[in-house]
């Protein structure tokens, strides 16, 4: 099977490829990595013939603006990469019978639900912010895109996604906590919004477990999360247990930092089985495997 991924820098890429590269379905050649330079956002419109140049049977569409607060700031230039560039590309994927599986995001909901039951994939979407309906846009273009077509449309939201290289939750978190330890002040953290953190990497084993299914169907909304909901403070709390830093968490209301973006409070996603019916391991088990390698890196900085 041929698989193109778009965005393949990015931190959900660079898993993406990795854990393609050891798929057995995708043979000696491998993944196809689409860099900003084959597939830009701000110029999507050659993507028909790098289909035509790469002849995948499936792209998984990674590439995103994923500033939300700068998507907040301009908001027409988030629905054109994020809204308008996707349904260019599933256009295209159309047109030459190509399957499409595009990663979305929990910002699609609200976080308004107080029942306590995550959103599934048969809810509407509710964003309340310039990111999440600029991903909405990119949902809808693909599936109106894909509407009678032969080939396959799949969906995947996720969410709180951390991962190498790095400069994600856990980095920041630490830069602060190390900043806190100088100054002898506690570390500051959201008590306010919660979701469910997902390692990139598990979330790339589970879109190749997808695409490897025996019956081949990458078609239809999934949600894919690590297990477990946790507040941003609570993550932090559970980093520096980990890591054994000893420093108090303050918790504190989201509107303590100004932005640009409101996030949803309580965007949680009710997961989606995988086809071996496994759920993704719990997000406390996820970051001990990532820690050691993100303290050796900010190690190595620091010399």
């Amino acid at each position: 099977m041929r698989v193109a991924v778009t965005g393949a820098g990015g931190r959900l890429g660079r898993a993406l490829i990795e854990a393609l590269a050891e798929a057995p379905y995708t043979g000696l050649a491998g993944p196809i990595a689409w860099h900003r330079a084959q597939f830009d956002l701000d110029a999507p419109n050659a993507v028909g013939d790098l289909i035509v140049r790469d002849e995948p049977e499936v792209v998984i569409h990674a590439a995103a603006w994923t500033d939300v607060d700068g998507c907040a700031r301009e908001p027409e230039l988030a629905l054109a990469r994020n809204g308008s560039a996707t349904g260019v590309l599933a256009r295209a994927c159309v047109a030459h019978g190509v399957d499409l599986v595009i990663v979305s995001t929990n910002e699609v909901f609200d976080g308004r639900r107080t029942a306590g039951a995550g959103y599934g994939p048969d809810d509407a979407p509710s964003p309340i912010n310039p990111y999440g309906r600029s991903k909405v846009a990119g949902e809808r273009a693909a599936a109106d895109a894909f509407a009678g077509a032969t080939a396959r449309l799949g969906i995947v939201r996720t969410a709180w996604l951390f991962g190498p290289p790095g400069n994600d939750f856990p980095a920041k978190i630490l830069t602060a906590a190390e900043r806190a330890q100088v100054q002898g002040e506690p570390v500051r953290a959201v008590a306010d919004e919660h979701g469910s953190p997902t390692y990139t990497r598990d979330l790339a084993e589970a879109l190749v477990e997808l695409l490897g299914d025996g019956d081949g169907d990458v078609g239809g909304v999934r949600h894919l999360v690590n297990g477990g909901v946790t507040s941003r403070a609570g993550w932090a709390r559970e980093l520096f247990r980990q890591a054994r830093i000893d420093i108090p968490i303050e918790e504190v209301p989201g509107s303590t930092w100004p932005r640009a973006s409101t996030p949803p409070q309580a965007a949680i996603l009710r997961p989606t089985p995988l086809p071996s019916g496994q759920p993704l391991r719990p997000w406390q088990e996820a970051l001990a495997d990532y820690l050691p390698a993100l303290l050796r890196q900010r190690a190595v900085a620091a010399r």
